[in-house]
């Protein structure tokens, strides 16, 4: 009888310890998956302290929103629908994220921004260079 509950005490012991461990990795950095399809929603900057955001006015009117795809693979798509035929234009690069930074590869170019806020419906990324923040919604 001495051994079982020796035996329920570690293995109570154990698990106490298992669940009050954890990884400071990734500190500050969300769980939820960076790939799929956003679709461009809003854009500003930070004026005075605040977040000032509009609606993106690279949407062409009467198009679908343009969109940013990222891929499992790391690959980038940014589709812009433009034109009074609303005529998609694909330009595809790679993206590369570090803990909270996103960086995209077009051709010889790239940005990278901060990933301000990654959720299942909404991502919102900051420039680094510009400070201009962009929003897509999934």
């Amino acid at each position: 009888m001495k051994s079982k509950k020796i035996l329920f005490v570690l293995a109570l012991s154990l698990g106490m310890f298992a669940a009050s461990c954890s990884s400071d990795d990734n500190e500050g950095e969300t769980i939820i998956p960076l790939q799929g399809k956003y679709n461009l929603s809003k854009t500003g900057t930070i004026v005075n302290g605040q977040e000032v955001l509009v609606d993106a006015p690279q949407n062409q009117e009467g198009c679908s929103r343009d969109y940013l795809e990222l891929k499992l693979s790391n690959a980038a798509v940014i589709g812009d629908y433009d034109g009074s035929n609303c005529a998609l234009v694909e330009t595809t690069g790679t993206y590369v994220r570090s803990h909270n930074d996103l960086t995209i590869t077009i051709g010889n170019a790239s940005t990278t921004s901060d990933i301000m806020n990654l959720t299942n419906k909404e991502l919102k990324i900051k420039d680094k260079t510009t400070g201009v923040i962009t929003v897509y919604t999934r």
